[in-house]
């Protein structure tokens, strides 16, 4: 498996297959042809059916600013992945330089035809069971095990991390108006936070959940810096949940930066063995993963064992199986980031779960990968990122609802 560096991507929404592969390729493309002219972009799949909600244009324009960007949008998908782009570089004489095919594979990720790129292995066991194995022969936790195999390095990287999701949850709860885009909605995580201190009990407690995650939903939707934690789109899950869990007395920072080592252990796992790309397996993907992210690192802060956090990342997964990515008008606002809001929720209450339990249970995390990587090859193209089925073809900007 990769660094957890390549799973926690510092940058700007609001997509992470969408708007931050994309410019990466371009920028990796532009560095490679200095002599270029003008660069011609062919989008295909998922990119070409919702590039323009997302921002795609736009982003790869101004990577390549000040040359001439021509771009071209193609619904049929290539052969790799269904987040498929063409780079074509041209000189004065409008002769081809190079041409470059590459997927943007999700969290950021890209992938040619020579493999994934700037694919290190850091981690030599890609299964949770092999993990945990390990854990039990050496008597130490999962974080351990992140920090053996990353070295000590990675604990400055985590505080990095950290402190962007603080930030972007103190902007977003300041933030009031509009999102960008023709569904005009409204930002909420303002409202929320207001009405949680008016507030007592339960209510206080899960109405300041919902406005951390919406405030780091809604600042991706704006474009804002976030961390994909696994990706733009459900960037406001774990940021929720460990702001909230970092309100109690003993919760130090240390414990903080390492549940965001166990975390993104779990994301890890996933994004190797099955996908964390909202075009190739749905929305599980993407929210499953970081639902599942969110209640092992909950777990783990409340002091459960290897197990219980097995556990709770394995119930936080499969409680997602199924979930399908049908955004709205093309942007990551409908249903992305209520969805964010609910996964935090979700994430609690799986950790709370599995802590009442002896971490014993019959599906294993790793069945539960295994499951949602064929559940996603099973669902239709119609809900995996295109726009075209589910809540995406129920509501348009030129309808009167």
């Amino acid at each position: 498996m990769q660094s957890i560096r390549e799973l926690y991507k510092i940058g700007y929404g609001p997509s992470s297959s969408h708007t931050i592969g994309p410019v990466l390729a371009a920028d990796i493309f532009k560095r490679r042809n200095p002599g270029a002219r003008d660069f011609h972009l062919r989008l295909y799949g998922s990119l070409a059916a919702t590039g323009k909600g997302h921002g795609t244009d736009v982003a790869v324009q101004k990577v390549l600013l000040p040359h001439n960007v021509h771009i071209q949008w193609n619904r049929e998908e290539l052969p790799l992945h269904p987040n498929g782009m063409e780079f074509e570089a041209r000189d004065e004489q409008e002769n081809i330089l190079e041409t470059w095919r590459v997927y943007s594979i999700g969290g950021g990720d890209l992938l040619d035809d020579q493999g994934v790129i700037n694919d290190k292995k850091v981690y030599p066991c890609n299964r949770f069971s092999d993990i945990m194995q390990w854990s039990r022969d050496e008597g130490r936790g999962l974080w351990e095990y992140v920090g053996e195999m990353e070295g000590p390095g990675i604990w400055d990287y985590l505080k990095e991390v950290w402190q962007v999701m603080k930030d972007a949850i103190t902007r977003g709860l300041d933030q009031e108006g509009v999102l960008p885009g023709s569904i005009k909605l409204p930002r909420k995580a303002h409202n929320y936070y207001i009405k949680s201190q008016h507030s007592h009990g339960i209510l206080m407690e899960q109405g300041l959940l919902f406005a951390f995650a919406l405030a780091v939903s809604e600042e991706n939707a704006a474009g804002g810096k976030i961390v994909a934690a696994p990706t733009c789109g459900s960037s406001g899950v774990l940021p929720a949940v460990l702001f909230y869990m970092s309100r109690g007395e003993y919760i130090t920072e240390s414990k903080i930066l390492k549940a965001l080592a166990t975390a993104g252990l779990i994301g890890n796992l996933v994004k190797t063995n099955a996908s964390i790309s909202g075009a190739e397996v749905g929305c599980q993907g993407e929210i499953g993963t970081a639902c599942a992210m969110a209640a092992g690192a909950t777990a783990q802060i409340m002091g459960g064992s290897p197990g219980q956090i097995e556990y709770s990342a394995e119930m936080g997964f499969e409680h997602n199986l199924g979930l399908t990515c049908d955004p709205v008008g093309g942007y990551v606002q409908i249903p992305c980031i209520e969805r964010n809001a609910i996964a935090a929720g979700k994430a609690v209450d799986c950790a709370t779960y599995a802590l009442f339990s002896d971490g014993g249970h019959k599906i294993s995390f790793d069945n539960a990968v295994e499951t949602m990587k064929e559940t996603g090859s099973d669902i239709q193209s119609a809900y995996r990122e295109t726009g075209m089925g589910g809540l995406a073809k129920r509501w348009s900007p030129f309808s009167s609802q």
